[in-house]
């Protein structure tokens, strides 16, 4: 099968392939299929997104320019995945900050976790599969993701702040007010991380929202924000260490 042939009928099922996708269709042997592949990247008919991983370029189209959405990208980086933490509160308008990292979730291993995708840099999060829930479909222009839904996304960014630019992302997600409070609650327990309990109460009452958590049994302190210096006055109710600027705090009030 000629190259533009093959590129011809892999474009009829979308303006990304892999190579498994090629071999099948094209019935070449793997070195053949591989000779075919190089000449078409040399022609700039495709460019490699990462091993086994192409993106089809448009006739007309200059190399080097043409991509797709981050999170179109993001999605053939692993599997199963979903786009979550930072780049999912910006997905949903709950922060003003843009990221420059797209956070992707999953629950596989991947040898390369912060791969670099034509100038875009990216980090990929494995988390336990029981960490693994609250999930749905979003449309970016006309390629469906998965992308963590908006209570998913604040307990996750409680669970792993650092990849959500710091506790008070959280909050101003928070204060936005636009979640569902029974979902959340019902996440906060399901995530199995008493941190996230306590941030969450923490940043509720501050914000003055009225939320239903199970009482906490523990002696420990943890950080507000694993991202900031431990210092900072300490909440007995809530056991943690509120190491966060009280300016920047009061301002959320």
């Amino acid at each position: 099968m000629r190259g533009i042939d093959l590129l011809n009928s892999l474009a009829k099922k979308g303006n990304t392939f892999t190579f498994n996708d090629a071999l099948e269709m094209s019935n070449l042997s793997t070195k053949n299929l591989q000779k075919v592949l190089y000449r078409l990247q040399q022609k700039e008919a495709i460019e490699r997104i990462e091993k086994g991983k192409y993106l089809i370029i448009p006739l007309g189209a200059e190399k080097g320019k043409y991509t797709l959405h981050e999170f179109v990208i993001g999605s053939l980086l692993v599997k199963p995945y979903s786009i979550a933490y930072w780049s999912a509160l910006n997905y949903y308008g709950l922060t003003e900050q843009i990221p420059t990292t797209i956070f992707i979730q999953t629950i596989s291993r991947k040898f390369n976790t912060n791969p670099n995708v034509f100038g875009v840099q990216y980090k990929i999060v494995k988390i336990k599969e029981s960490k693994c829930f609250g999930i749905r479909k979003g449309w970016i222009e006309e390629t469906q993701i998965n992308i963590t839904d908006k209570e998913k996304t604040i307990i996750d960014c409680l669970d792993k702040p650092q990849y959500a630019g710091g506790v008070i992302e959280v909050a101003k997600a928070l204060k936005n007010n636009k979640f569902n409070r029974k979902k959340l609650e019902n996440y906060a327990q399901r995530i199995g991380n008493s941190g996230v309990l306590r941030r969450l109460g923490y940043l509720c009452e501050l914000l003055n929202i009225k939320i239903k958590l199970p009482k906490l049994d523990t002696r420990n302190y943890l950080l507000l924000d694993p991202t900031m210096p431990d210092k900072g006055l300490k909440s007995a109710k809530w056991r943690l260490i509120i190491n966060l600027d009280e300016k920047v705090l009061g301002e959320l009030e």
